[in-house]
């Protein structure tokens, strides 16, 4: 089929790859046009589209693959598999709840994206530009100059190390060991005793303490730690000065991740180090306002972080019971 004149369907439908992309079902408003590598499927009576829908969704049609090239489906493979119905009147209930449940995971992705969206306009006026003592978007009860330090200049910065691995009297103690991948969690996979930490270059951080990793594929991630625990030679903490603020820093920071990466890893790849972190300079307006900025931007973190927690609880529940509810 090349074109066509008219719809194909005056009833809403399913959508199914027949070359390419043939796992990735689609919901068909009608009236709908489809190309020529697309199946597309209506119900018959007694049959209820929300409930079919939701079984194409869950069959692997990977498995049905007709080809050792590009994925291909055929009209009478699809029309050989069986699968088992309820009563329409039980379709009809099953298919509204799951298509509730993947409206409510749509509206979580709009918040999160309207989040996003909304903080990377912030970012891009909170900070000055180069060159400039003021930033674009300014609170108004602040009115300040701000101005360039250098971390060092007004933050106390020390890396970590790693007990011995092969002594078993250095683990499975009671100190959380975050490492690089663990910055951003509320708990670890490793954990200490006081003697590995004691027989090592391991540092204790606090709750609250800025984490930048330096190492491998996390480089340049940053965190506020959740928890007390000890950090290995990976990460660097960043204590501020009583003028500065923690959270204000480490918004800096993870704006300036990609540029700073760019400037001192080639390709992006390796490690970063103490030194040149250290010698970085961050603009600063006064004490006050660098609390303000830090609480705005860490709210819009958080806010996108539940939405998300939210999305991925939902998504879980729809993955649940399309495994449980169908044969």
């Amino acid at each position: 089929m090349l074109s066509v004149d008219e719809k194909l369907s005056k009833v809403d439908g399913i959508g199914l790859g027949r070359k390419g992309t043939i796992d990735k079902p689609q919901y068909l408003k009608a009236p709908f046009w489809t190309v020529d590598t697309l199946f597309y499927m209506t119900p018959k009576p007694n049959f209820e589209i929300l409930f079919l829908y939701a079984i194409v969704q869950k069959y692997n049609w990977k498995k049905l693959n007709e080809a050792s090239g590009v994925p291909s489906l055929s009209k009478k493979t699809i029309e050989k598999v069986i699968q088992f119905y309820p009563v329409q009147l039980e379709q009809k209930k099953l298919g509204i709840l799951l298509k509730t449940i993947t409206e409510a995971v749509l509206l979580q992705q709009d918040k999160i994206s309207l989040y996003v969206q909304l903080k990377e306009k912030i970012l891009c006026g909170i900070f000055p530009s180069n060159g400039y003592s003021e930033s674009q978007i300014q609170f108004t009860k602040f009115h300040d100059e701000w101005k360039e330090r250098k971390l060092e200049d007004v933050c106390t910065t020390y890396s970590g190390g790693t007990p011995k691995v092969n002594n078993n009297d250095f683990y499975n103690g009671h100190i959380p060991f975050i490492r690089s991948a663990e910055i951003n969690k509320c708990k670890t996979e490793l954990f200490i005793t006081k003697l590995g930490l004691d027989n090592s270059s391991a540092k204790l951080v606090k709750k609250g303490d800025i984490l930048y990793a330096l190492y491998g594929a996390t480089s340049g991630t940053v965190g506020i730690s959740k928890i007390n625990g000890a950090i290995n030679q990976a990460i660097l903490a960043i204590h501020p000065q009583k003028e500065y603020d923690s959270e204000y820093i480490a918004q800096w920071l993870k704006l300036n991740k990609q540029k700073i990466v760019r400037t001192y890893l080639q390709g992006g790849q390796g490690n970063l180090s103490a030194s040149i972190i250290k010698k970085i300079s961050i603009p600063f307006p006064s004490k006050e306002q660098q609390v303000a900025i830090g609480k705005l931007l860490s709210n819009l973190d958080r806010n996108i972080s539940e939405y998300k927690e939210r999305m991925n609880e939902l998504i879980s529940l729809k993955k649940f019971l399309l495994q449980r509810l169908f044969i």
